[in-house]
């Protein structure tokens, strides 16, 4: 989840997580662009994607922002919102001068930079990082990619194995307790000791720029087995200890604690839960921007890129991918996947390439699920949705069901990027990131929320 941002506040001051929580060649003509995007864009994401809207192949667009040097005339449409933006980027909610703000808007089917502002400034980008995460996941490990949690067993001990989902529920450790105490009453077991593995992940570190209390409460400590989504200290020994109390339930006595342990080559698998794919957890991370899936997917990243699985080895994994894919990277700092860190820095111009990037019908395998993921102003049980009074301004309104967009939120940091259909019909992509601001948290999304909103051309 995004961390709820309260102002003014101490940097060090705890806060509670949100609860109210590219590149492409020009040698296409627009029908043919038209014709390939109407193919290649899937059913989930149809009712946004289907018209005039995303070519194929990216340059550097991103990389080039000033002045806009439109390849085309803009329309009366895209003036009007250029100059409305040059005026609102100053809303002295956002900062009193506007220094600490960096944004851009990119036209999609073009690439070109239509209004930009400080766009290369490398600013906290908080949650608005995990679309870089969601990037390299989705390349290294494959949209269907899946995992699975598995239980073992040897000499009087049954052991369960971690594998880095962290959809598990203690219905699917009931499930699985079933299934392993089928077998063992088969084979006359009635009692057994119970382990858990977690060794896929090395034993948890704070990432650089994490704070001690983010612990419980925004993000657990990264490990290979967890339940319930729950944020502990010892996630996988809860699973360990609630699969114990499974198998109690069904008859088999457990012999002591709970303890940890690898797994070894020659214990026999008896049961297994595979997990949802990657692409579904995607779309769940950037829609309710969940910390935990984020650490977990970018150590998942860094193993299939055959690095440490560590915020070190899955951080460098991600700046290979977006560095294939030509996102500019030349001011970008990452140390975590989730963008808890503050001492990660990412220009609005790279958040937007990223997103460009996924609009390019080529692209839509593998990348897609970052589009379906993004939350939809005014969707409830997502990070824009009223719960979290987002797009309820009288001057955002207008936006709601228009805008797609992830969210970002930490004390002294708020990101809002995403993707809308301007008024003349043609798709553009935008990214703000204001840092250090000093109005209240409301003042401060409303304004982002109006900058969308005018993107989208609703709020004249």
């Amino acid at each position: 989840m995004d961390a709820v941002r309260t102002a003014p506040a101490s940097p060090s001051t705890p806060h509670a997580p949100e609860r109210h929580r590219h590149r492409k060649p020009k040698a296409m003509n627009a029908a043919a662009r038209r014709a390939l995007v109407l193919a290649a864009t899937a059913p989930v994401a149809g009712a946004m994607f289907a018209g005039p809207s995303f070519a194929a192949g990216k340059t550097a667009a991103a990389a080039t922002v000033g002045s806009p040097d439109a390849a085309e005339p803009l329309s009366d449409a895209d003036r009007a919102m250029v100059a409305k933006l040059g005026e609102r980027i100053n809303n002295p909610s956002l900062t009193n001068d506007g220094s600490s703000v960096s944004g851009v808007v990119l036209d999609s089917a073009s690439d070109e930079v239509m209004w930009g502002h400080n766009a290369s400034t490398a600013l906290m980008p908080a949650s608005n990082a995990k679309l870089a995460t969601a990037t390299a996941a989705l390349d290294e490990l494959g949209p269907e990619h899946r995992v699975a949690t598995k239980v073992v067993y040897s000499n009087g001990t049954l052991t369960l194995v971690g594998a880095g989902d962290r959809t598990l529920s203690s219905d699917d450790l009931g499930e699985m307790a079933r299934t392993a105490v089928d077998g063992l009453k088969a084979a006359g077991v009635t009692n057994v000791k119970v382990r858990i593995d977690d060794s896929l992940f090395p034993e948890p570190t704070l990432a650089e720029g994490w704070r001690d209390y983010y612990y419980d409460h925004q993000v657990a400590p990264v490990r290979a087995l967890s339940v319930d989504g729950k944020l502990s200290a010892d996630t996988a020994l809860d699973a360990g200890k609630v699969f114990a109390a499974k198998l109690a339930d069904r008859g088999v006595a457990v012999d002591g604690d709970v303890t940890r342990g690898t797994a070894g080559v020659g214990d026999v698998p008896v049961a297994q839960k595979v997990s949802p794919t990657v692409a579904e957890l995607v779309r769940t991370m950037l829609k309710t921007s969940d910390n935990d899936m984020a650490e977990t997917l970018l150590r998942m990243t860094a193993i299939k890129a055959h690095k440490p699985a560590t915020f070190e080895g899955g951080t460098e994994a991600v700046r290979e991918v977006l560095e294939r894919y030509g996102i500019p990277l030349g001011n970008v700092v990452l140390h975590d996947g989730s963008g808890l860190s503050r001492a990660t820095r990412i220009p609005a111009a790279t958040i937007a390439a990223i997103l460009d990037n996924a609009t390019e019908p080529r692209h839509r395998y593998p990348l897609g699920p970052i589009l379906e993921g993004l939350p939809v102003a005014g969707e409830a049980g997502s990070t824009l949705g009223p719960e979290y009074a987002r797009f309820d301004d009288p001057n955002s309104k207008c936006a709601v069901n228009e805008v797609r967009a992830k969210t970002g939120t930490l004390t002294g940091a708020i990101a809002l990027s995403g993707v809308t259909q301007g008024k003349d019909g043609r798709w553009k992509v935008f990214s703000f990131v204001e840092n250090n601001s000093t109005a209240e948290n409301s003042e401060i999304t409303d304004a982002m929320d109006g900058l969308a909103a005018t993107v989208n051309g609703c709020w004249a």
